[in-house]
């Protein structure tokens, strides 16, 4: 068996080769896709006020959390704009939110396929096992030789690395729903797509939601990895760090993605229940809401029973 290789690693390299020579055009259509979209949100958070966007960050920690929370975000925002990190850290944010959009259209539909299909469920667990433990800095190779260096191919690799939780969080929701659930839908006619949007979906909402939750936080989890990619933000701000060996700079860029991460991590993991924070403005909708179908209810039970005395009487003689 001496000198036996296969030659895997030629053959990966004649494949992206072979990408890149015939599917020039493509690429470059993702490339100016990404850069619209990454630049554009970048744009849009660096030239809204800084006070208005910490403002707005807060009552949406406050609408889905609660106030304790919308004060954390606020403080955490304005240490970020003590720290001067504030222009990097809407860079990352802009990658992350870009990169999770993207990742959760793909993984969603993905989910309930491989949900509602054996065949695709089998060929797509080996798939999505190979993404989420091959190492992440490997997706750069290739993306940087597809996109070279900048925003696009650091996005790539975040979203090949952030999918999988997404699909395999959506097929566990999705096929955790209750069977007699479901049959009672069948039995009422209700066709498959309606039983997808009326009782699957929304019951397997909080496991979709705890899966969109996994996708943001990895996603945050490569900004570092962009950054060795070129992709402004935070990322690139720790491997100047490192490669200077600034122990300042790179805790307070570090500390900048820990205060998004937490951040993103809340307002993502409260949007699935929404209803188990009472102090949150959802919450406090949801119970309000409650509280007049139950008066309304209560309203219509009244005036049955008043109806029925009534009838009674009559019918007495």
């Amino acid at each position: 068996m001496d000198g036996f290789r296969i030659p895997i690693g030629e053959w990966a390299a004649a494949a992206v080769g072979w990408v890149k020579d015939n599917l020039e055009g493509l690429l470059d259509f993702i490339s100016f896709i990404v850069k619209f979209l990454v630049n554009g949100l970048t744009d849009v958070l660096l030239g809204t006020p800084i006070v208005a966007l910490i403002i707005i960050a807060a009552l949406i920690a406050w609408a889905v959390r609660s106030i304790w929370m919308a004060v954390g975000t606020a403080v955490s925002f304005a240490l970020i704009l003590s720290m001067g990190l504030w222009v990097a850290a809407m860079q990352t944010l802009s990658l992350v939110v870009v990169a999770a959009l993207i990742a959760v259209v793909i993984a969603i539909p993905l989910g309930i396929w491989s949900a509602r299909n054996a065949t695709v469920r089998t060929i797509m667990k080996p798939i999505l096992d190979f993404m989420q433990t091959m190492p992440a800095f490997v997706y750069l190779i290739p993306a940087i030789v597809f996109f070279s260096i900048g925003v696009v191919p650091g996005l790539v690799a975040t979203v090949i690395f952030a999918l999988p939780p997404g699909v395999r969080m959506t097929e566990l929701g999705i096929r955790g729903v209750d069977s007699e659930t479901v049959e009672a839908g069948h039995a009422f006619g209700a066709t498959p797509g309606q039983i997808l949007r009326g009782i699957q979906l929304p019951l397997a909402m909080p496991t979709i939601m705890a899966g969109v939750n996994q996708v943001i936080m990895l996603s945050l989890s490569m900004a570092v990895i962009a950054g060795m990619a070129g992709a402004d933000g935070l990322g690139k701000l720790v491997v100047q760090a490192i490669s200077t060996v600034n122990i300042g700079k790179g805790v307070e860029a570090g500390l900048g993605v820990v205060l998004l991460a937490v951040f993103l991590d809340r307002v993502t993991a409260a949007l699935g229940t929404p209803n188990e924070h009472p102090s949150s403005l959802l919450g406090m909708m949801a119970r309000r809401r409650g509280a007049r179908q139950a008066e309304k209810a209560d309203a219509a039970n009244l005036e049955a029973d008043r109806a029925t005395a009534k009838g009674m009487r009559r019918a007495a003689p």
